[in-house]
């Protein structure tokens, strides 16, 4: 969408019903991360220029779990962008890198191969580790953060694998911050709508996000969004923490981005039944509807 366009569809979003008043919000969103038994940190604005609707430990460093994966997937497509053979390498499967959570890689037999881009839709669609692992080993560490830093993510970095038990013993977890990754996902929408280069081309921030609109962990961010709104989401499980990342209504007239962690979490479910509580009170806010 071209800016005149984008800018119409901000326009338009003034005729929406009265927001609620901005106190009433924020008691509303900190007695809802009041209930989640963890730490929590959330982010949220609208295309719009101006304050965020939400910060909340917003610039807390959190495990990332799976949500960084996204990050796995920018670099992929950045590095296409200067050589677009790079989604057509062909990477060959050894069983001795299977490991759990990789439903898409279950039935692979060693030495099966698989394309780039084969690999980055598993990575965020099911989740799947293997796959991540793999492009991870592909590019390397030091690209990958290297896309971080060029994105603006200046608390996101990847230290290791998924599932790598000796690093995990050392507390060498992979980190980033509510603000990073609404940041990260502000900028792919922002490519994609006004058709400017942000964190890669405006065609790669159309085809990530038409990758994340296909997650199939829908019980978080999504949970709290009416049925018939898009949601290109991407979740995070280790112990203790739960996450989700999203684009709300992407490609539409007044999209928004919400990114919520969570960490020293004693109740999987109370943390995802939070997330999607907090999920409800942003779109709310955003349409200027009352619980």
């Amino acid at each position: 969408m071209k800016r005149a366009a984008f800018v119409a569809g901000v326009s338009a979003a003034a005729l929406w019903p009265k927001r609620a008043s901005a106190r009433s919000f924020d008691d509303a969103l900190r007695a809802a991360i009041g209930r989640i038994p963890a730490t929590v940190g959330v982010f949220a604005r609208t295309m719009a220029p101006g304050a965020p609707i939400a910060a909340y430990n917003a610039g807390l460093s959190f495990p990332s779990a799976s949500t960084i994966k996204v990050l796995i997937m920018l670099t992929a497509f950045r590095l296409a962008e200067g050589d677009p053979s790079v989604m057509r390498e062909v990477i060959t499967f050894r069983s001795a890198d299977f490991i759990g959570g990789s439903n898409f890689l279950a039935h692979a037999s060693n030495g099966d191969r698989f394309t780039v881009r084969e690999l980055v839709v598993p990575m965020i669609q099911v989740s799947d580790n293997t796959a991540a692992n793999i492009l991870i080993t592909h590019f390397g560490f030091d690209a990958i953060n290297a896309t971080a830093r060029h994105a603006g993510m200046i608390q996101t970095q990847l230290r290791r694998h998924f599932l790598d038990t000796p690093a995990i013993l050392r507390h060498h977890d992979n980190r980033t911050t509510p603000q990073d990754m609404a940041h990260l996902l502000f900028q792919m929408e922002r490519g994609t709508r006004e058709a400017v280069q942000t964190v890669a081309s405006p065609e790669s921030c159309r085809a990530m996000i038409q990758i994340m609109l296909g997650q199939t962990d829908r019980d978080k961010i999504p949970a709290g969004i009416p049925r018939g709104v898009a949601v290109a989401n991407k979740t995070g499980e280790i112990t203790g923490t739960r996450a989700d990342i999203a684009i709300v209504d992407p490609f539409g007239n007044s999209p928004y981005v919400l990114a919520v962690y969570t960490m020293n979490l004693n109740d999987w479910s109370g943390g995802a039944y939070g997330i999607a509580g907090i999920s409800r009170l942003v779109y709310h806010q955003v349409a200027g509807t009352m619980l």
